[in-house]
């Protein structure tokens, strides 16, 4: 049985620090140079990136004003009170949305502000985009003599997937150029896409359900069957529809070739739009919606789970192999590892961390070095390999520090 398999202990973390020095020889030669030149600065590693986080706050802020809008421009047609009563019914699958994909996010948490900018890009610009061109297009409509009997149809089935999924995809595209250092792959596609969806899906809620409450009948049946639908039986339809642009993109992301990477985004996206047109054309030709959602919208859901967990093991994988390299070469025993690149090696390091009042140390230890795997990854696959070189500098350095705080160690003469 490997280390991987068997994280018996948590391991000796000086250890490893004092045997660097004498494995560089035996590792590969790339390696091996890179590790010795990032050994040298043992000292506090120094973060960079405070540009990147200036504009990430005036983003924030930007999309801030445009959410802002919107709101204006929703409550201007469904009133005060329906909008507060439809926020209200629209948090329940926010809310569902929001623990899910906190839950896949755990294993190399995306950075908050980046999370921010993505909701409320989904649930302003996005939505605002949808808007302007709804608008235009009926304008175009009446100036050709009014909607005729199809337009229901081409409204549902065609441009709100079309416009709405563009609108979406623009926002992960944004992420992909701003913040590429942390778009490693699948997963952080998949968890930007399902912000921005989610932030969509909230206020398309809001309006729905805002409008619905306007016109309520006696009973309230109309508002609690789109309740059900909406907000409990399809809290992750957009999700869905919008993580195949971003896993697509995160894909593209570890592709070496420009044009590859362009294709896998274009099917990704594509399949966005299939998948949004199959669920709002379906509802012209079902006549029983539930045994239709049972038969097709459900087990789509189940196979979306399944990638979900594939992707996430993959992930774990990919760290065990990245940091297996950097043990190699002596910046990790086997040990450390295994406890750094599993799911429940980690758990026990945290165990162990509880025990000994080292929670927050041994989390951003575990954290760094998931970063430093995932910046190794994009160097080999030589995507964005100079802001790659210097982040893997930085979280060695962080690594070091780390583990100091967890084991009270100082650092070595300078």
């Amino acid at each position: 049985m490997t280390a991987r398999d068997s994280p018996s202990a948590i391991p000796d973390f000086t250890a490893s620090a004092g045997r660097a020095a004498q494995q560089l020889a035996a590792a590969p030669k790339e390696i091996a140079s890179e590790a010795q030149h990032n050994l040298l600065p043992i000292g506090p590693p120094r973060r960079h990136g405070a540009g990147l986080l200036v504009l990430g706050i005036l983003g924030v802020i930007a999309l801030s004003f445009v959410l802002l809008f919107v709101v204006v421009y929703v409550i201007s047609g469904i009133g005060t009170d329906a909008f507060a009563l439809g926020g209200v019914l629209a948090v329940v699958p926010l809310a569902v949305v929001f623990l899910t994909v906190r839950w896949i996010d755990r294993w190399e948490p995306e950075p908050r502000l980046a999370v921010v900018f993505a909701f409320l890009w989904g649930a302003g610009v996005a939505v605002l985009l949808a808007l302007i061109v709804g608008a235009e297009i009926d304008n175009v409509i009446a100036a050709l003599g009014g909607p005729g009997p199809a337009y229901d149809f081409f409204a549902a089935a065609i441009q709100a997937p079309i416009v709405e999924e563009a609108g979406k995809a623009l926002g992960i595209l944004v992420i992909f150029w701003v913040a590429r250092r942390h778009f490693d792959g699948p997963i952080d596609g998949l968890v930007y896409a399902a912000w921005i969806a989610g932030g969509f899906a909230f206020t398309e809620n809001i309006l729905y359900f805002g409008t619905e409450l306007v016109t309520l009948d006696g009973s309230g049946s109309g508002i609690f069957q789109m309740f059900l639908v909406r907000g409990l039986m399809s809290p992750f339809a957009h999700v869905m529809f919008t993580a195949c642009t971003g896993i697509a993109l995160g894909f593209a992301a570890r592709s070496s070739r420009s044009a590859g990477g362009v294709g896998i985004f274009a099917v990704g996206f594509a399949l966005a739009i299939g998948l949004h047109a199959l669920w709002n054309g379906a509802l012209f030709f079902v006549n029983d919606f539930f045994g239709y959602y049972a038969i097709v919208q459900f087990p789509l859901f189940v196979v979306a789970i399944v990638i979900v967990l594939y992707l996430r093991k993959q992930e774990e994988r990919l760290t065990f192999d990245r940091l297996t390299e950097y043990a190699s070469v002596g910046w990790f025993n086997r040990d450390e590892v295994a406890v750094l690149a599993t799911g429940r090696g980690r758990r026990q390091a945290l165990t162990w961390a509880n025990q000994h009042n080292k929670r927050a140390e041994m989390k951003t230890y575990i954290q760094d070095a998931t970063r430093l795997a995932f910046a190794r990854q994009r160097i080999i696959t030589g995507r964005d390999r100079i802001s790659a070189t210097t982040d893997e500098a930085v979280l060695l350095g962080a690594v070091v520090e780390a583990r100091h705080a967890l084991t009270g160690s100082h650092h070595p003469p300078q």
